[in-house]
């Protein structure tokens, strides 16, 4: 009988005993305004479909959530704490069940060393369920989704980017929010199916010159001899890492330097797992060796020390992103947090599905946010408002820029600069007390070209851009208009 490592035990155990969580009736009745937003955290989750033979990976799949308590021009938004009485469940709408879809259950014992009720997985979740809360980084959480590629009206078409529906309650059990996310899985890692080995036993046939190898031990758990840290398995000593064994293995063969090498195990031909906006783009990062390195690469840098799944490329690696978008020290993207204690994935989506994504199924959750696909960038959906001043990543949704803290005298529109301008020109403004900025730019019959700014605004010096190549050649006129005093200045575009 095979034993757990530990993080299986913690994984397992202790899940089961809260899954069934409910918070308590509340005191009074709830009138925020909510923002519920959900993430997988990979870009795809694989698992074998037939234990029959081995065991790469068990079906087990994340969701994770945060509620956001929205904001106003007069409060910050809040990611709601598990102390707040919130709670979410998930489901996914047509996929119910697992069991006889795959056969996992039937070898759990043998495998993992528990006994699973039907339809639950190795975390203790099932197809549906309530979520647990993790209490130092506010957000609710859902682990080992035991999920398949094939929903229940569709039993023989594999269908990898399926969702969820995640609805959050307050503790009366009110609804007050709920969206849908992509919880993606494929079964392509079998080995067999990508058209390499004839099949699973001859993987097997070939490890029984091994020593302590034992065949018949079937179904055998790669991670057993090899060490994943994907499963949290140590695995046997001088026995080197799956990733390790796999990658050297087979960078002989398939280093081509292509997506479809990589395609091969990491799901795959069909399944086409990276559709992030890197990949969908065409820019210089176009194929998986443009940050990982060659199949064998990534084999030989485990060997050198790299420890796999827990240190991959960097977003603020200097030949990339660079530091203005780095993960936290220490962390991957995927389990980095930024703006307002937010994840990464948050507004980003996760590893691999970085947003917008080819598949408009990941695109669903921000479309219904903000009305469009891509990064979540629509501040109001918070905030409420849009605020004045730079967010995550420096992005100024305003276009204002802060030029220094100084308080200035009075209220004042300056000249823009470059004027007459044929692109974009900058409009200096100074503040001298807290108030409504509205700046518009009119033409000379005093008709509303574009309103700048519309929004309260602290002291200080701006300047505000004005991208000039949106409008015809002529004069301008802009206005500054604070506590119902107007200042002006005439703009020249010039093309």
């Amino acid at each position: 009988m095979k034993k757990l490592s530990a993080l299986f035990i913690v994984g397992i155990i202790l899940p089961m005993m809260l899954v069934s969580f409910k918070p308590e009736k509340p005191s009074k009745p709830e009138t925020a305004q909510y923002v519920v937003i959900a993430w997988n955290d990979l870009g795809m989750h694989c698992a074998n479909l037939d234990f029959t033979n081995m065991c790469i990976l068990p079906p087990y799949n994340n969701q994770k959530v945060h509620i956001i308590q929205k904001g106003s021009s007069t409060a910050l938004p809040v990611v709601m704490p598990h102390s707040s009485g919130l709670y979410v469940t998930y489901e996914i709408p047509g996929n119910t069940y697992s069991v006889g879809k795959t056969n996992f259950w039937t070898y759990s014992q043998h495998l993992f060393g528990v006994t699973l009720a039907p339809n639950v997985g190795l975390a203790g979740f099932g197809l549906t369920g309530t979520m647990l809360n993790a209490d130092t980084i506010n957000y609710h959480y859902a682990t080992g989704i035991p999920i398949t590629a094939y929903p229940d009206a569709a039993l023989t078409t594999s269908t990898p980017y399926q969702l969820t529906l995640i609805k959050a309650f307050n503790s009366g059990g009110s609804q007050v929010g709920s969206t849908q996310s992509v919880i993606p899985i494929s079964h392509e890692i079998n080995c067999v199916s990508s058209g390499c080995h004839a099949s699973e036993m001859a993987i097997l046939q070939a490890h029984e010159q091994v020593s302590g190898f034992n065949i018949a031990n079937k179904p055998i758990l790669c991670a057993n001899c090899h060490s994943d840290n994907a499963l949290g398995m140590p695995g046997t000593a001088g026995t080197p890492p799956f990733s390790q064994a796999v990658h050297q293995k087979h960078g002989g063969f398939i280093n081509t330097g292509t997506i479809a090498d990589c395609y091969k195990c990491h799901p795959g031909p069909n399944t086409q797992c990276w559709r992030d906006t890197m990949h969908s783009s065409g820019g210089v990062v176009n194929k998986c060796q443009d940050c990982h390195g060659s199949v064998s690469n990534v084999g030989n840098t485990i060997e050198n020390g790299r420890n796999p799944w827990l240190q991959e490329p960097s977003c603020g690696a200097s030949n990339c992103h660079g530091p203005n978008y780095a993960e936290e020290p220490g962390l991957l993207f995927r389990q980095s947090k930024g703006h307002g204690g937010l994840f990464c994935s948050t507004c980003h989506s996760s590893p691999h599905a970085i947003l917008p994504s080819s598949r408009p199924e990941d695109n669903v959750q921000n479309i219904a946010l903000q009305g469009f696909s891509g990064t979540l960038k629509t501040c109001t959906v918070c905030h409420g408002y849009t605020p004045a001043g730079p967010g995550p990543h420096g992005y100024n949704p305003l276009g204002i820029k802060p030029v220094n803290g100084n308080i200035p005298a009075k209220n004042q529109l300056l000249q823009n600069y470059p004027n007459p301008s044929t692109f974009m020109t900058n409009i200096p403004f100074h503040i001298s007390k807290a108030g409504k900025v509205k700046i518009e730019i009119l033409d000379l019959n005093g008709k509303n070209i574009t309103t700048l700014i519309n929004n309260n605004l602290q002291p200080g010096e701006y300047k505000e851009e004005f991208y000039t190549s949106k409008v015809t050649s002529g004069t301008y006129i802009c206005t500054m208009n604070i506590d119902g005093k107007t200042d002006f200045i005439k703009i020249i575009v010039m093309k």
